[in-house]
């Protein structure tokens, strides 16, 4: 049926982290908002950035994991993950560009930050995203 093969049907997309000229950050960690994997097999996270103005910024990817989702998020074994975390990560030359990390632990709870060092100048717009697949109930709205 059509509803199998949209894309759209079988996805829920959530906000990690909003877009946001995020300007002098410094070594101020960006703490996405926890997701909650109930009800699908799949979750993937997109990271976009914008124009990053600082001229020696680099940003550091970690994702955790938790069977709560108020605490006790330790990081996510490399062999959990699609993707590493330090090809997630980016620095200040990669502007417009997107970068994706795969979750496939059994945790229902996981948590996204970027951390810059050395942004302590100019412009770090950064948004993430989790993206939801094989969901148990179809369609997602």
């Amino acid at each position: 049926s059509m509803i199998m093969r949209s894309q759209a049907h079988n996805l829920a997309i959530r906000p990690v982290i909003a877009p946001a000229a995020n300007t002098d950050l410094g070594t101020t960690a960006l703490v996405g908002t926890v997701i909650d994997r109930l009800g699908y097999e799949a979750l993937t996270y997109a990271i976009i950035t914008g124009t990053l103005s600082d001229a020696d910024a680099t940003y550091a990817v970690l994702l955790e994991e938790s069977d709560e989702s108020g605490s006790n998020f330790t990081a996510v074994d490399d062999t959990d993950l699609i993707g590493t975390e330090a090809a997630a990560g980016f620095t200040f030359a990669n502007d417009g560009v997107v970068r994706k990390l795969g979750y496939v632990g059994n945790r229902r709870y996981t948590r996204l930050t970027i951390t810059p060092t050395g942004a302590n100048s100019g412009n770090s717009p950064i948004a993430a995203m989790a993206i939801l697949g094989h969901a148990r109930e179809r369609p997602v709205s």
